[in-house]
């Protein structure tokens, strides 16, 4: 059975940072690309960063680049995104995906991120 299991979300002051980790289990974690998407109420979904397999290619969206980092330890099965400088627009639930020809073939749970004083 895959299971993608966040933690790390919450709420900080903007400038502040977040790790968001997705834990992955049932399926040959260091094979799959994973991704992280984010949605605010009302809006779209949207990607925000993803990873090879390897761990040696990241992308990220232009509205995270330079503040936010995606990484994976295949050891521990687990994906990392390490958010700094966090901003107010940054308030969205935050997911992680493992990603397959056809999109995100497994999502993890929904969770809260919000900067805020």
């Amino acid at each position: 059975q895959v299971q993608l299991v966040e933690s790390g979300g919450g709420l900080v002051e903007p400038g502040g940072s977040l790790r968001l980790s997705c834990a992955a289990s049932g399926f040959t974690f260091s094979s799959v690309t994973m991704r992280w998407f984010r949605q605010a109420p009302g809006k779209e979904r949207e990607w925000v960063a993803g990873i090879s397999g390897t761990g040696v290619t990241a992308n990220y969206a232009d509205s995270v680049k330079g503040r936010f980092s995606i990484s994976r330890v295949n050891a521990e099965n687990t994906v990392y995104l390490r958010m700094n400088n966090l901003k107010p627009e940054d308030k969205d639930v935050y997911c992680c995906c493992a990603w397959g020809p056809g999109g995100c073939d497994y999502w993890g749970q929904w969770t809260q991120v919000t900067a805020s004083s």
